[in-house]
């Protein structure tokens, strides 16, 4: 799921953008990345772009939501509630690597990396 808007958009005060990976989040979503448009423009059709300091007060954004499909359409009314302008996209994704690391504090070693198996 891919949901494209403007970084000044807000939701109860808050940046939509914020809001909706606190949401995947929360919902167990595998994953959530923001990214940060330099140029780009949408409905109104007026480009915004770090160029031109006027214009770069709303930079378009792009928050990009992996998980599986039905989870994702779980989700989306969730994204939906919360975004009073911009676009929705959903596309099938093909996952070609997906490599997991988390720690475990050791007392004597401090943190150590491990796999998903829980072997270093």
């Amino acid at each position: 799921m891919t949901v494209y808007l403007g970084e000044s958009d807000q939701y109860r005060h808050h940046p939509v953008y914020t809001e909706i990976v606190h949401r995947a989040h929360r919902a167990g979503l595998a994953g959530a990345s923001v990214f940060r448009g330099i140029e780009g423009f949408g409905g109104t059709s007026l480009i915004h772009t770090t160029r031109l300091l006027d214009l770069a007060e709303d930079l378009p954004v792009a928050v990009v939501i992996i998980d599986e499909e039905r989870r994702i359409r779980a989700f989306l009314p969730q994204a939906e509630e919360v975004l009073a302008q911009g676009l929705i996209t959903l596309d099938p994704v093909e996952v070609v690597t997906h490599r997991v690391v988390t720690h475990r504090v050791d007392a004597a070693d401090g943190v150590t990396p491990i796999d998903q198996e829980g072997e270093n």
